[in-house]
């Protein structure tokens, strides 16, 4: 049984009291917004219930096809798409990343309009025993529930919604739903890309914060450097002078390296990972350190590289030889003018329910895939459309809150009804 919730009795109390009226909200939304939330509980259990980290294939095969199933019982033209020459390889890219579903509805109108979310997790084979799914009060819990399961849930069920009422005033909707975001996307990023430029608006659907219930605009990017030294084994006791010290030159550089962060444009450089060495009594050969990047403009990154060749062509040590590696793991995604519009109309819409809500146009956390969308395209591209959610990555504490179903249901519903029919500002 689904308890009513809080916030849902908190709406009905203002539609009793009249502080909320009905020519304001669109009621047979509403009515199907609540309708499809114990449905949308239901799903989530379902896709809980199957392990599907990023480098578990055969979890994400079975994820895929309950997805596809009911997407394609929705009456979706859907097919499970394969990454082939495109994939982008980084250093923890799997042989054959996850597949991608993809889903096209085709309406009765002109707009086009993409819906994305991610079926990966974080998380190890096994590791569902810990945290199976369970409902506590106003939170469910389970293993990837919040990042991004509620997000592939919330798609499901406002396409549900949306038929429910009978809306198909769009030209098209597209979902896409992969399954390796957790690992950078190296097998969809190219796919992202080009159907973001194909879609008169992007809607990801990354779950919200459980302190913030709030829309974003922009986010980090994300890349990687690894500097590897290679040098030359010895006795460290008995012929040190005849090796080559590839630790002593790892050091060398990083401290040459050590301030390439430029806080004012919010590029950070750090060094994080180091490997070195086989045994106390070997002149080191090999050494490796990685650094993480994070930057707002893509052109930081870029930069980045020249500014290192230029550095290390000063050497602690002859003989040693020095290589680079750069990841660009993911683009920022940048506010634009029309991503702010139409994120202003969607806290309209929020007021319909007599609620607020946030739009953050200043980057923050890690990166998304919306900032592939947002590449190749002038369109606006707006992330956390996800339930309200807290504890990602955790292995114990992840939860959405049941009270922002209705909710986010509604809002997304809303947004795509009003691109369809050339009601939302933002849209060309």
């Amino acid at each position: 049984m689904v308890r009513v919730c809080a916030r849902s009795t908190a709406f009905l109390l203002l539609l009793l009291t009249g502080q909320v009226s009905f020519a304001q909200l669109h009621p047979a939304v509403f009515d199907a917004a609540t309708v499809q939330k114990a449905p949308m509980i239901s799903t989530m259990e379902r896709l809980v219930g199957i392990e599907s980290g990023s480098g578990d294939r055969e979890g994400l095969e079975q994820i895929a096809t309950l997805i596809a199933d009911e997407l394609r019982a929705l009456g979706g033209e859907v097919a499970l798409l394969e990454a082939s020459d495109d994939i982008y390889r980084m250093f923890d890219t799997p042989e054959q990343p996850g597949p991608m579903v993809h889903a096209r509805f085709a309406g009765t109108g002109d707009s086009r309009v993409l819906l994305i979310a991610h079926m990966d997790t974080v998380y190890l084979r096994g590791m569902l025993a810990q945290q199976p799914f369970r409902i506590d009060g106003n939170r469910a819990y389970g293993l990837g529930i919040s990042d991004d399961k509620q997000g592939v849930a919330l798609i499901i069920h406002v396409i549900a919604l949306l038929q429910a009422i009978g809306f198909d005033d769009y030209g098209t909707l597209t979902v896409l739903i992969n399954g390796d975001e957790e690992i950078s996307s190296p097998g969809s990023r190219a796919m992202l890309t080009r159907l973001g430029a194909e879609h008169d608006a992007v809607f990801s659907a990354e779950p919200s914060r459980i302190d913030n219930d709030a829309l974003s605009l922009a986010t980090s990017g994300i890349g990687a450097v690894t500097l590897s030294v290679k040098g030359r084994a010895s006795h460290a006791g008995a012929a040190p002078e005849m090796g080559r010290n590839a630790l002593y030159e790892m050091a060398h550089q990083l401290l040459q390296l050590d301030d390439l962060s430029d806080p004012e444009v919010g590029f950070k450089v750090n060094w994080t990972l180091a490997q070195v060495g086989t045994n106390r009594n070997v002149i080191p050969a090999d050494a490796v350190a990685t650094a993480d990047v994070r930057m707002l403009r893509l052109e930081d990154f870029e930069r980045l590289e020249s500014r290192i060749q230029e550095r290390i062509s000063n050497r602690l040590i002859p003989d040693t030889e020095i290589s680079l590696r750069f990841e660009n793991r993911r683009p920022p995604l940048q506010a634009t003018d029309a991503s702010r519009e139409l994120a202003a109309h969607g806290q309209r819409i929020y007021q319909e329910l007599g609620m607020t809500l946030g739009v953050n146009d200043q980057a923050e956390g890690g990166g998304t895939d919306a900032a592939f969308a947002a590449l190749q395209t002038e369109a606006p591209v707006i992330e956390r459309f996800g339930l309200q959610g807290f504890g990602a990555h955790t292995s114990n504490d992840e939860y959405v809150l049941l009270d922002s179903i209705e909710p986010r249901l509604y809002l997304l519903a809303r947004m795509i009804m009003d691109v369809s029919t050339g009601v939302a500002p933002g849209v060309k």
